[in-house]
């Protein structure tokens, strides 16, 4: 486990030529509002598993039926460009004749998928040598063409960029970096969304946020919007797994860096380059940033399980960090603390 406080809290921009991530929630509310799938998402007051004075968890397990936030990401994009396409109500053709294409390595690819098939577009998702077949297959069944192609993560996506140039298709990635910007801003705009719920959910101020990241789009997103509503009450943490610590070699460098590591059981986190935008907005918004080994986050997750909030590593990495108890005490959770944090994911 390490702790760092962000140096940059509160500052200017990190990377130049990136913009600090949205906190347009109502553009977010107002197009969800026409989907039926769209509904909230419960904040749950759990007890037991942190002596804390109120633990509340976002639960994202059920969003949209697709069982994970990501559900919010990349379908809102395809959402967004429906509309511009065929006007507010934009039917099942909408995009007919229009390709996403992208690397997963998990839930983005899902939403990229559904949000191709409601408008009758196609999905290309390229996924690692190592990514599970059973995953392939829930793609499969969501309308995509699956294509197996590189050893990583970094290699499918190399792998969809070519494929985006070769074929004119749209690269839609849940991260952003040099040349490419506009459309993961959009997307990490769509996890407004559960932001805005747990928000309005949470019956007091947060004292404490947890957000676990991987290339940092769901914390960017949310650490954005409770800056924004709630200021600099509550103090934010992101949590990172040990081999994979992007976000914070990064603040300490003062630059975007790559974090190489080893394999992390946190697969979704498993991230060695953060988003630019994230980046930015994290520098501005996180206080602090913390990393958690492997075995100090799958400890835990039995008990989660016995809590009714049964997860994966990645989604339950934020929840670990408080059932932690170097970890509490580093941070500064006591008794008298109010902590948010995000179930980001269904089991697998």
């Amino acid at each position: 486990m390490q702790l760092i406080d962000n140096r940059f809290r509160g500052g200017a921009k990190l990377v130049d030529g990136f913009p600090f991530p949205s906190v347009e929630a109502d553009r977010v509310s107002t197009l969800l509002a026409r989907c039926p799938a769209a509904k909230e998402t419960p904040l749950v007051a759990t007890e037991g598993l942190a002596p804390v004075a109120a633990l509340w968890v976002k639960d994202e397990r059920t969003r949209m039926a697709l069982g994970s936030f990501k559900a919010l990401g990349a379908a809102y994009v395809i959402a967004r460009h429906a509309v511009e396409a065929a006007g507010d109500t934009p039917g099942a053709d909408a995009l007919a004749g229009h390709t996403y294409v992208t690397a997963s390595a998990g839930n983005h690819g899902m939403s990229v998928a559904a949000g191709a098939r409601i408008f009758g577009a196609g999905a290309v998702i390229y996924i690692a040598d190592t990514v599970p077949e059973s995953f392939a297959e829930r793609l499969r069944e969501r309308g995509a063409q699956v294509v197996r192609e590189g050893v990583d993560y970094a290699a499918s996506m190399a792998a969809a960029q070519e494929a985006a140039r070769s074929n004119g298709w749209t690269l839609l990635s849940d991260s952003s970096w040099e040349g490419y910007q506009d459309l993961p801003y959009i997307l990490m705009e769509g996890y407004l969304q559960m932001a805005e719920e747990a928000v309005r959910q949470c019956p007091e101020v947060p004292t404490h946020i947890m957000l676990q990241a991987g290339v940092g789009g769901l914390a960017g997103a949310v650490a954005a919007y409770a800056r924004h509503v709630w200021g600099d009450t509550p103090k934010i943490v992101v949590v990172e797994p040990t081999a994979a610590p992007a976000l914070m070699a990064s603040i300490q460098a003062g630059q975007s860096v790559f974090a190489d590591g080893p394999d992390s059981i946190m697969g979704r986190l498993d991230c060695k380059e953060p988003s630019l935008i994230a980046l930015n907005g994290l520098a501005r918004d996180a206080d602090a940033f913390l990393t958690l080994d492997d075995d100090e986050v799958t400890s835990h997750l039995p008990e989660m399980r016995r809590a009714e909030l049964e997860t994966t590593a990645s989604g339950g990495a934020g929840i670990a960090a408080v059932m932690t108890p170097d970890a509490r005490r580093a941070i500064g959770i006591d008794e008298h603390a109010r902590v948010l944090c995000f179930l980001s994911e269904v089991p697998e």
